[in-house]
């Protein structure tokens, strides 16, 4: 091909991507003062965040008891002036393109999100002490685990919780996108996919992760412990935006076990108090607290006729 075809088919290719039934409800447009939040500037205000939170693991490591308050300060003036930035426009994204469910109903301006980030920025303290029952939760939950350092520099559920607290005050504080933004980058980075409106009690744990879902109408309460896997799901989607404000998801009480692989679906399905739920099981109707669950199907080994080792090639 000559330059010249190069340039018609790219030329064709920019006419085609460029007409406006090709990018309907593909396309934001930007307007003054109304860009969508930032994805950099988001991970900035997890990772400051986190630094808050857990301060010397993550950040600065050589925060010690007497510089605690500086720098907590500093951190906490740059999370402001960035989440406010980022909340104006999540604020401008919502009225854009949900009017009816945006709680501002005028161009958001700095004033309004700047009150929304402080309010977020007040829930800090309330969030690190839920944390702390999480990282509990995960140390006295398993043995392998060495010390409270040990999970919080290496376990990937208290990454993935941490987003989650974070972007369910946002959540409730009616923010729109940024809780769904900062979920999924836990979701990208460890496997444990939470939606930010799932409420979720204290002392809450996930033995691995990877691969575990919690459905936004999920509620979970005191004391829970998953595995990987694991999924809090809709019993059917088949309603589409119709289920929009219907409650979809599992209902589990405290101090319930649910094993590895388990899905427990249905927005009137109800796991008690104390119930253990066994791995690769299908839930769709409620469980009586105290209730053991089993999958049924069971496989037995057949011993060696030449020695008392398991030979796990023959199974019955």
């Amino acid at each position: 091909m000559s330059i010249s075809d190069y340039t018609h088919t790219l030329t064709q290719a920019v006419s085609e991507l460029s007409d406006n039934r090709s990018y309907e409800g593909l396309f934001h447009q930007y307007k003054d003062g109304d860009p969508l939040p930032s994805g950099k500037s988001l991970h900035r205000i997890v990772e400051l965040a986190r630094e808050i939170l857990f301060p010397g693991y993550f950040g600065n490591s050589t925060v010690h008891r007497r510089t605690i308050n500086y720098h907590i300060g500093v951190n906490v003036e740059e999370l402001f002036g960035l989440l406010t930035e980022q909340i104006q426009a999540g604020l401008c994204f919502g009225l854009e393109n949900n009017p009816s469910e945006n709680i501002i109903k005028k161009i958001p301006d700095r004033d309004t999100a700047a009150s929304i980030a402080a309010r977020f920025i007040s829930k800090l303290p309330e969030i690190r002490r839920i944390l702390a029952t999480d990282v509990e939760a995960a140390y006295y939950g398993d043995p392998a685990a060495t010390c409270f350092g040990e999970i919080i520099c290496c376990y990937p559920i208290i990454r993935a919780i941490t987003n989650y607290r974070i972007a369910h005050e946002l959540y409730m504080l009616n923010v729109p996108l940024i809780p769904r933004i900062i979920t999924e980058m836990a979701h990208s980075e460890t496997g444990i996919d939470i939606h930010p409106g799932a409420q979720i009690g204290h002392h809450f744990t996930i033995d691995h992760g990877t691969g575990v879902v919690i459905g936004a109408t999920c509620i979970i309460g005191n004391n829970v412990k998953l595995y990987q896997g694991v999924t809090l799901g809709a019993l059917s989607t088949h309603g589409g935006q119709s289920l929009k404000n219907v409650k979809r998801h599992p209902t589990i009480e405290d101090n319930v076990t649910i094993y590895s692989n388990a899905s427990v679906l249905g927005g009137d399905t109800v796991v008690g108090e104390g119930s253990v739920i066994g791995g690769n099981t299908f839930i769709i109707k409620s469980v009586p607290s105290g209730t053991i669950v089993n999958n049924k199907a069971v496989m037995r080994f057949k011993y060696s006729k030449t020695s008392e080792d398991f030979n796990q090639n023959e199974f019955e």
